[in-house]
């Protein structure tokens, strides 16, 4: 069976508190695991929310800050301890590979893992399987910062009711899936189109034209909220978002289930974030994440 949800390994920004680990966020996509932005204490969030490092298949870091990049090393070595017997790729901003080599040779170890360096350097298609496509997209921080947004391919969904019509059951469902036209009547006549989901994760970024595009139309999209909007100023100056931005992006983009995270640790109350989304006119699902929470991506329509 097919899983697809999000698990929250961490939730703070800049530094953790007594609540919120640095950021960590594993998507699983199917028979895939994706880990995003590996903060300090990553290795063993995964263990208290029962990620295995057999469970990853790639990484995607946004940008070289501490609070998003400094698990690496520890994600690293452990999937090379464990030995895991399939290739990971790692993705993260080509300008800091100085960076990601340190963190990956920060101490002495043994590979074992066949890990396949892929950074980014410019907006577009980054990989392509027969369950998604991998895009990135340029977002605006201090330092270079990217975005990620997986897409499923479209698919068909069968009519039962068309189907009938034409007399068409049993094995012969299957036939014309394959071969798009059985005895006349085209795959067209007996089904629509399933329109694939998509996901997005963006983090440390002011407003710009990357944060919507990653957005648009996602049935779920993770994205950073820094502050709150009284402060917006200091959101602008550092390169982040408030929850009211990061709302009205999700609403102006259409998207079906908001992820907010990445909480400066100035605030108490984490159901303020909620209520200034709600404000800011976002009226889909809504999470507040939380340290070791999974959430599912919204069903389909």
């Amino acid at each position: 069976m097919s899983v697809r949800e999000l698990v929250v390994l961490g939730t703070a920004s800049q530094v953790p508190t007594r609540h919120r680990n640095h950021n960590g966020y594993l998507l699983r996509w199917d028979g895939e695991g994706i880990l995003f932005d590996p903060g300090e204490g990553t290795q063993r969030q995964m263990l208290r929310a029962g990620v295995a490092a057999h469970d990853l298949n790639r990484i995607c870091v946004t940008h070289f800050h501490g609070d998003h990049s400094l698990g690496l090393a520890g994600v690293i070595q452990r999937v090379n301890l464990d030995k895991v017997p399939h290739e990971i790729t790692a993705h993260y901003p080509r300008s800091g590979q100085r960076f990601f080599d340190r963190l990956r040779y920060a101490t002495a170890y043994r590979e074992t893992v066949a890990l396949t360096e892929a950074p980014v350097d410019t907006d577009g298609l980054l990989d392509r399987t027969p369950g998604y496509t991998l895009e990135a997209r340029r977002l605006s921080h201090p330092v270079e910062a990217y975005g990620y947004r997986l897409v499923e391919p479209d698919g068909r969904r069968m009519l039962p009711g068309r189907l009938a019509a034409h007399g068409i059951k049993g094995p012969d469902v299957g036939r014309i899936q394959r071969e798009g036209v059985l005895d006349g009547v085209t795959l067209e006549e007996v089904s629509e189109t399933r329109r694939g989901q998509r996901f997005a994760f963006v983090m440390d970024t002011r407003l710009c034209d990357g944060v919507y595009a990653l957005a648009e139309g996602c049935d779920m999209l993770v994205i950073e909220s820094t502050f709150l909007d009284e402060d917006e100023r200091l959101a602008v100056d550092f390169g982040h978002l408030t929850a009211g931005q990061a709302a009205r992006v999700a609403r102006d983009g259409g998207v079906r289930h908001l992820v907010l995270t990445h909480f400066s640790q100035r605030y108490d109350d984490p159901g303020e974030f909620e209520r200034q989304a709600r404000a800011a006119g976002y009226e889909g699902e809504l999470t507040v994440a939380r340290d070791l929470q999974r959430v599912g991506l919204p069903k389909r329509r």
